[in-house]
């Protein structure tokens, strides 16, 4: 498991993650707008809004609101108008970053992502810069504990995921982005709560972190995380779980 999986793991077991729920509702509904403007409201017809909206269920955010979000982003209700920005960039020690970002205001954002990176040891790179070392993939993380190893790989693999990877205390599922959704509800229906679950963009190889230049991207990761406008950073650093668990103490 990378250091960025462990991260979210890690943090997902101390409860940071329902600490901020608001925000992860916030980030939500932008995404549920965003995909409903592109694609319209119906998610029979429209896979990313399916999978929002997915996404949405699993953070037990209420019918009401991801209704609202939806009308608001096939214009049946008045609301913000959202884009979506892609930065990339390094963080210390050399690791890469990917940024994705849902803004009503691209300029304030680029300036304070910038500021951001510049201030925890990283830099704002070009387009491409680093893009080239992830995949987009489907991720969904599972305790070990929590399932059986037979009936979960024949679980995701009938759903249509393509490899299942053992690292110690979790399982990692991979899918392709088209069959997220569907090997995301069977695990579900195992009565699995997975630790993490998004449509992620996996690094092919990893950079080692240590000490001083770990916490600092681990503090790095905390800032952009907290940001209002950014929904997703993805990054190749590996980080030893106990200065992870350290670092959220």
């Amino acid at each position: 498991m990378s250091g960025h999986s462990k991260w979210h793991s890690i943090k997902h077991k101390k409860g940071a993650t329902d600490a901020k729920r608001g925000k992860v509702f916030t980030r939500i509904i932008k995404e549920l707008s965003v995909a409903a403007r592109l694609g319209g409201g119906s998610p029979d017809s429209n896979p990313r809004l399916r999978t929002v909206i997915a996404e949405a269920k699993a953070v037990n955010m209420p019918a009401d609101n991801i209704k609202r979000a939806i009308r608001r982003g096939t214009g049946d209700e008045p609301g913000v108008s959202y884009e979506e920005v892609l930065y990339e960039g390094y963080g210390p020690g050399g690791v890469a970053l990917m940024i994705d970002v849902l803004t009503d205001n691209r300029n304030r954002a680029v300036g304070e992502v910038r500021h951001v990176l510049s201030k925890h040891g990283g830099n704002l790179g070009e387009s491409n810069s680093v893009s080239w070392m992830f995949s987009k993939r489907g991720y969904i993380v599972v305790e070990k504990r929590s399932v059986d190893e037979e009936v979960l790989m024949s679980t995701v693999l009938n759903a249509g995921a393509e490899d299942l990877h053992d690292d110690d205390s979790h399982w990692e599922v991979i899918t392709q982005p088209e069959t997220f959704t569907a090997v995301l509800e069977a695990v579900q229906a195992l009565g699995v709560s997975p630790t993490a679950a998004e449509v992620s963009m996996l690094p092919q190889s990893y950079v080692k972190l240590e000490g001083k230049t770990a916490y600092q991207m681990l503090r790095l990761m905390e800032v952009l995380e907290d940001h209002e406008d950014v929904r997703h950073v993805w990054s190749n650093f590996d980080i030893d779980e106990r200065e992870i668990e350290a670092s959220l103490a």
